[in-house]
């Protein structure tokens, strides 16, 4: 496969310098007001770094549930190009796990925070480790990447390429169908549904709402806790 990817329709890509971050750039220019569907990657070898504009035209209660998709897609995208046996989970709100263990994950940002306001823009960003950046891997055991799990013939482009792909596909049923075509597959990916957790916070992970909120249970009470409160603000 190319070292360059190619991106489906709607979707175009922009490479950054190497020590620039896709995010922040994806970021800036959605300030600026570009194009949605635009994906700004970094092309260093040992991470894979990128960050996908949106232009919701929804309030930001189900737009945000758009990270749900990213996630799917990148879970679908490893499960794709991984070895059959290697299991990829999810963490919420933001983490993947490979093999049990933490191997990069999602972030996003918005110009909105009330969740009726309509959102100008949405950036969904992946980070992935292709290598371990020190000499001493397994310091921390529940910290992996994709060579230590034999994933040694990906290639960041290559998962980059797959992940756009996938995500696109989800998003289209995301908006033809809403959010639970879309928690019907992210659900089975979770491996923390129905156990005590420690992150964000305390409680047993009930499951999602049907806004995409993550029940959590702490003793007789249930909270709701939005992925919104997760946004970064750049």
């Amino acid at each position: 496969m190319s070292e360059s990817p190619l991106f489906p329709p709607l979707l175009t890509g922009e490479t950054v310098p190497k020590h620039t971050d896709p995010f922040n750039k994806a970021v800036s220019r959605a300030i600026a007001g570009i194009d949605s569907g635009t994906i700004f990657y970094s092309e260093a070898g040992e991470t894979l770094r990128a960050a996908l504009v949106l232009a919701p035209e929804t309030p930001l209660e189900e737009a945000i549930q758009a990270v749900y998709v990213a996630q799917i897609g990148l879970a679908e995208s490893l499960g794709a190009l991984a070895p059959p046996e290697v299991p990829v989970h999810f963490q919420w709100p933001d983490r993947i796990k490979v093999n049990g263990a933490l191997c990069g994950g999602v972030r996003f940002a918005t110009d909105a925070s009330d969740p009726k306001e309509h959102p100008n823009w949405l950036v969904i960003g992946i980070d992935v480790p292709f290598r371990h950046l020190s000499d001493e891997p397994g310091i921390n055991p529940n910290q992996t990447c994709l060579e230590d799990e034999g994933c040694v013939d990906v290639t960041p482009m290559a998962l980059l390429e797959s992940w756009s792909k996938h995500t696109l596909l989800w998003l289209t049923y995301f908006m033809d169908s809403g959010f639970e075509r879309v928690h019907n597959e992210w659900r089975p990916r979770c491996d923390t549904l129905g156990k005590m957790i420690n992150y964000p916070q305390p409680g047993i992970f009930v499951g999602l709402d049907e806004k995409g909120r993550m029940l959590l249970r702490q003793g007789a009470m249930t909270e709701t806790l939005s992925l919104i409160t997760f946004a970064e603000h750049l």
